[in-house]
């Protein structure tokens, strides 16, 4: 087991998949599809969002419904790689609200970007005005998206 990771037995695995599919599920019900009785059910639950498990719970959005339905990733280039840029990169992400995930990757480039605007004119916008303006950006290459076949994002325990 790695450092900061705790141990779920295959109760606490129901419990995540029941509620990574259904947030809004009731104790009554959670219990009932794992198999125990409401008490351990709920004690199970505290634990799990008491150790960090479980970070929080949130509305699923649909960004078409919303008018969100440009979704572009971009390969970003930094011209520095050292800590101090990678951090001053990072925070900076965090204030691009249209950029939806960052990872860092281990490739040809350092970072890829999701994305998710209105059209391809608000896409031009944040690429030029706000991307390319991050903090040690050397050079960005972008691909758009035709079609989402899977974003349910994770919702199964293994």
């Amino acid at each position: 087991m790695q450092s900061g990771q705790i141990e779920v037995d295959s109760f606490d695995r129901k419990i995540l998949d029941v509620l990574a599919r259904n947030g809004r599920t009731s104790i009554t019900d959670l219990a009932k599809e794992v198999g125990l009785s409401k008490s351990p059910t709920q004690a199970r639950l505290r634990r799990l969002e008491s150790e960090g498990v479980i970070t929080g719970y949130c509305a699923q959005l649909d960004p078409i419904r919303l008018g969100l339905d440009h979704v572009a990733f971009v390969e970003v280039k930094l011209t520095d790689t050292r800590e101090a840029a990678l951090a001053a990169f990072n925070a900076a992400i965090l204030e691009v609200p249209e950029i939806e995930q960052a990872h860092m990757i281990a490739s040809h480039f350092d970072y890829l970007l999701k994305v998710r605007v209105t059209n391809m004119a608000a896409y031009r916008a944040v690429l030029g005005e706000k991307i390319s303006a991050l903090p040690h950006v050397a050079s960005t290459s972008t691909y758009v998206a035709m079609q989402s076949v899977k974003e349910s994002g994770f919702s199964e325990i293994a």
